[in-house]
């Protein structure tokens, strides 16, 4: 799974649990007549509360900033998780098929050939030098 996707959806967890403790702190504060008794209602849920929704949107944020094209293209000689090819790695799944990456005229993604979404679709191109975001589906370039 991408980086991007769980720091997306990691920050969406904290942002929801975040919500649900300011509620929750809210709700106990709400009952209490004097200062002294919401005290521990406010420390104990709003502000972890509040913090919790500061991290989500930081955690979003980042998933959005990440960068979605790997770097330029290396070397054909060069053996994944060298000086040469830094990006690959020993973690990095191999493509599941060789040929250039498509897209469909006028489509913001870039596919592998075998992806389902652009298989049997004549109509098909390479993606030259556009600029295209990755097939959630096929997962064209590695995070």
């Amino acid at each position: 799974m991408p980086a991007s996707r769980i720091l997306l959806w990691s920050g969406l967890v904290a942002a929801a649990g975040g919500a649900v403790l300011c509620v929750l702190g809210w709700y106990g504060i709400s009952g209490e007549r004097f200062a002294e008794r919401q005290l521990p209602y406010l420390a104990s849920c709003t502000v972890p509360g509040a913090a919790l929704i500061v991290a989500g949107a930081v955690l979003v944020v980042a998933a959005h900033a990440l960068p979605v094209r790997p770097p330029e293209a290396r070397g054909p000689g060069a053996a994944p998780g060298t000086e040469e090819n830094p990006v690959a790695s020993e973690e990095s799944a191999p493509p599941s098929s060789d040929g250039p990456l498509l897209r469909v005229p006028g489509g913001t993604l870039a596919h592998r050939p075998d992806c389902p979404l652009i298989a049997g679709k004549p109509a098909a191109v390479d993606v030259g030098e556009a600029s295209l975001a990755p097939c959630p589906v096929c997962e064209p370039w590695p995070p």
